[in-house]
């Protein structure tokens, strides 16, 4: 069976400014990609000027903007902050997805506080949070995708799974990230297996078995102990029809504030993980 689906990637981990992240696409060939930050500020952070600009050369190159990375309930706003920074981020974000024609508005389940929160009260906050989201989103003709990554939700299939059914909302659905498992001492193709029926979308990354918490070492696609091929295989012979969106985590790593150093390196490292991933597709 042919892969129904199509090729983005998260972009600023191939340039920090719009112009080297669209050439990095248009080398790959690829008519999608993910927006997170443009020259170090998030998308919904941008002044209005700056957002048309972006908006005008993206359209020009004629790409599409898949899904938005935003910061929304990410591993910076615990679920003891204010819950108002991230619905007025929403806010902010409907009307330029609207403008982008993005679907997707990517979020995390808020980690727990410090000290941490019981895990019955984490919980029905999480819950309570994500439903108004849910309900922004529904209203603005959007659907929020959950990554499995910091936050209650990602506390293993059970929690994403639990989360969807208690929010009941179709505009919250799940995106799974094949690498973020190994973060967590979980098994990415048993946590996959576990939410398989509700991902509307992927990330790829991988990551070299760690010894220790802590002692991630990203790799190409499939190198790894992120069961890249497995999931993958999966897909494809699900007819999957959606994203697979490419997060190397090689030259950067945005939420360890681990910014790109060598632009040419970056660049270069962005566009062979790329490919690797379209060989270990058309292999499959």
């Amino acid at each position: 069976m042919n892969f129904a689906g199509f090729f983005s990637g998260i972009a600023d981990e191939a340039a920090k400014d719009i112009d080297g992240q669209i050439r990095a696409h248009q080398e790959l060939g690829w008519k999608h990609i993910e927006i997170r930050n443009i020259s170090g500020k998030n998308l919904t952070d941008l002044p209005e000027v700056q957002f048309h600009d972006v908006r005008k050369k993206i359209e020009a190159a004629g790409l599409q903007v898949s899904c938005f990375a935003s910061q929304l309930a990410n591993w910076s706003r615990p679920i003891s902050g204010d819950f108002e920074l991230d619905v007025q981020e929403l806010r902010r974000a409907l009307p330029r997805l609207r403008a982008l024609r993005t679907p997707f508005i990517r979020c995390m389940s808020y980690p727990n506080a410090a000290p941490p929160w019981e895990e019955g009260r984490w919980r029905k906050e999480v819950i309570r949070r994500l439903k108004v989201l849910a309900q922004m989103a529904e209203g603005g003709g959007v659907t929020l995708v959950h990554e499995n990554c910091n936050g209650w939700g990602g506390l293993g299939p059970s929690q994403s799974m639990d989360l969807l059914a208690e929010v009941g909302l179709s505009s919250l659905q799940l995106l799974f990230d094949t690498g973020n498992p190994a973060q967590y001492s979980q098994d990415s193709w048993e946590y996959y297996q576990g939410v398989r029926d509700r991902v509307v979308y992927v990330h790829i990354k991988d990551y070299f078995q760690p010894k220790s918490k802590g002692d991630e070492r990203a790799c190409y696609p499939g190198e790894g102990c992120g069961h890249v091929r497995e999931i993958l295989r999966d897909l494809i012979s699900r007819g999957y029809r959606g994203g697979i969106s490419i997060e190397p985590h090689l030259a950067a790593v945005i939420h360890r504030q681990q910014d790109i150093q060598d632009p040419q390196v970056a660049f270069r490292s962005y566009v062979e993980y790329g490919r690797r991933l379209e060989k270990l597709v058309a292999e499959l």
